[in-house]
């Protein structure tokens, strides 16, 4: 029997994005379920109940809920080609450890980028500059986090990059300036066709978060 996999998705998410580059390096052939996040489905309802987020894998009827989760279940089931994370136990620990930490700081940082002002928004560009500064020294001279090759936590890290050009207008800054190297990596990353096709424009979602911000009441 074929695998069934179905994705629920919402298309700006950078969580929705690291499974759709992931299921595209192992070459999973899914149906994408785009979700209106105002009005959810009763299938995303039925599957996340706990959360009710998307991203949600739904692999035979069985749903998987968390991106890095989701990410590691994609490694673990369709594991005879393209290794996401490294073989060696500690390299693997380091990109847990590292992809846990992008979870707990980039989101509400960059959210802190549009949706406040003054002062509260200048300690959020702080800590969101040195947090990537952080990260490029941990990228090192190597071509990729994983390596010679995209892995786990490229692939945590690149679905960003499709809100950096929001972050920055928003947020009056270059990322680039502050951090070189972190754009030459993701520059990288955007030649692999599998990262490229499964990222979306960052025009699109600047658009898409100055349609939120109206939505939101926040000028």
């Amino acid at each position: 029997m074929a695998d069934e996999v179905i994705l629920l998705d919402f298309w700006p998410s950078m969580f929705g994005m690291r499974c759709r580059i992931a299921l595209a390096e192992k070459g999973v052939k899914y149906e994408y379920k785009e979700e209106d996040l105002r009005n959810k489905s009763d299938l995303l309802l039925r599957m996340n109940p706990i959360h009710k987020k998307i991203p949600v894998l739904v692999h035979n009827g069985k749903p998987v809920c968390e991106s890095l989760v989701i990410l590691h279940y994609i490694d673990e089931v369709w594991s005879d080609k393209c290794p996401l994370l490294p073989s060696d136990p500690y390299q693997r620990a380091q990109a847990r450890f590292w992809a846990d930490y992008i979870d707990k700081k980039f989101y509400d940082l960059g959210r802190k980028l549009w949706t406040t002002k003054g002062e509260e928004q200048e300690a959020a560009k702080k800590e969101l500059i040195d947090s990537l500064k952080l990260l490029e020294g941990e990228l090192g001279d190597k071509p990729f986090y994983g390596g010679e090759k995209l892995g786990f936590l490229d692939i945590a890290l690149v679905p960003f990059y499709t809100w950096f050009y929001a972050y920055e207008t928003f947020g009056n800054f270059s990322i680039e300036a502050e951090c070189p190297k972190l754009i030459a990596w993701t520059k990288r990353c955007l030649e692999i066709e599998n990262v490229s096709k499964s990222l979306v424009e960052p025009q699109k979602v600047y658009d898409f978060v100055l349609q939120l911000k109206k939505a939101l009441g926040i000028e």
